[in-house]
């Protein structure tokens, strides 16, 4: 099988975590309607997860959380989205990246995604260079910067009507 060098399965997680982002912000301005609830799974571990500490003692690696009835200041940014949802009577603010989902699913409706991890947890390979030769600069052969002189041509020969280059 060939590699494949535009990264086909990163854009349909792109795509498919905009259509959260998208349903989120629909709930974010008009509220949830109907049967609709929220089934949201991510990485509590995420470098930007920004969760209460006794949340990620609880939930080392993934967490499960559910937008139904008792949700407060829902804000839906491009990268992130934010939630207060209430534990042990207290209420705590998440604040979660899209890119730390792994599960979305609408059980109203019956409609679920599920994401790749790790696209997210894993870094980034170095870029292979192998076909590319070094740069080699030898600082005594570098020549100067020149500056623009005009031209020394000398001026056109006039005779007859004065207007340059005319010969009778």
């Amino acid at each position: 099988m060939a590699k494949d060098f535009i990264g086909y399965q990163a854009l349909t997680d792109s795509a498919l975590r905009g259509v959260v982002r998208d349903a989120l912000r629909r709930i974010e301005k008009s509220g949830l309607i109907g049967a609709h609830h929220f089934y949201l799974t991510f990485k509590t571990h995420c470098r930007r997860c920004d969760i209460p500490d006794f949340l990620k003692e609880q939930y080392p690696d993934e967490m499960t959380i559910i937008i139904q009835h008792q949700y407060w200041a829902l804000k839906v940014k491009d990268d992130y989205f934010e939630v207060t949802l209430t534990f042990k009577k207290l209420p705590a603010p998440l604040h979660i990246p899209f890119n730390a989902l792994t599960a979305f699913s609408t059980p109203g409706v019956q409609f679920g995604l599920q994401f790749r991890a790790e696209a997210m947890a894993r870094p980034r390979p170095p870029l292979d260079r192998s076909w590319c030769p070094p740069i080699r600069r030898n600082p005594a052969r570098a020549k100067p910067p020149t500056r623009w002189r005009p031209s020394r041509r000398p001026p056109a020969r006039t005779r007859g009507s004065g207007e340059p280059g005319f010969l009778p």
